[in-house]
């Protein structure tokens, strides 16, 4: 298995962000584990298929998210369609850390992740967090790198995982 290089990145919440522009028919949605919790994580499965990431399988990746000492319910941005269908997520950490976004292969391109993006900025900035930072694979396949990039993201560390 080859090494893969992973990018730090962070963007100052100093100055005001814009506000998110959601996708016709896209709204947030509170996460509600009962509900959304397979669907998050069928997405990110999908999601990290092609590269950029993994995740746990289910009955470990539940519990692992909810117990962890950063975990709120109110930093697990859910992007629903008009069907209520998982269209998107920004899972964040306390620590103004966004752990996972994904957007569903159907609703890229049409600023979905961004909108995500944007929304997690605002609500660190309201919290009073000073910077919000990620994790990004320099080779991620989904064109990640050049969306944080776009919304002022920039690389503060880099290092190498086998």
């Amino acid at each position: 298995m080859a090494e893969r290089l992973v990018l730090r990145m962070r963007r100052s919440l100093t100055a005001p962000v814009p506000a998110p522009s959601w996708p016709d028919g896209i709204r947030l949605a509170a996460f509600d584990p009962d509900h959304h919790a397979r669907d998050v994580h069928a997405l990110l499965v999908a999601a990290y298929a092609r590269g950029g990431g993994e995740v746990a399988p289910y009955d470990a990746w539940l519990p692992a998210l909810t117990g962890d000492a950063e975990y709120d319910a109110a930093l697990c941005f859910v992007a629903v369609d008009d069907r209520n269908a998982v269209a998107g997520v920004a899972q964040c950490w306390t620590s103004a850390f966004i752990k996972d976004l994904a957007v569903r292969a159907d609703h890229r391109r049409q600023g979905l992740g961004s909108a995500l993006l944007l929304h997690a900025f605002r609500r660190f900035r309201e919290r009073g967090a000073p910077f919000v930072d990620l994790k990004v694979d320099s080779d991620n396949p989904s064109g990640a790198l050049r969306l944080y990039r776009a919304h002022g993201m920039q690389q503060i560390e880099a290092y190498r995982l086998p």
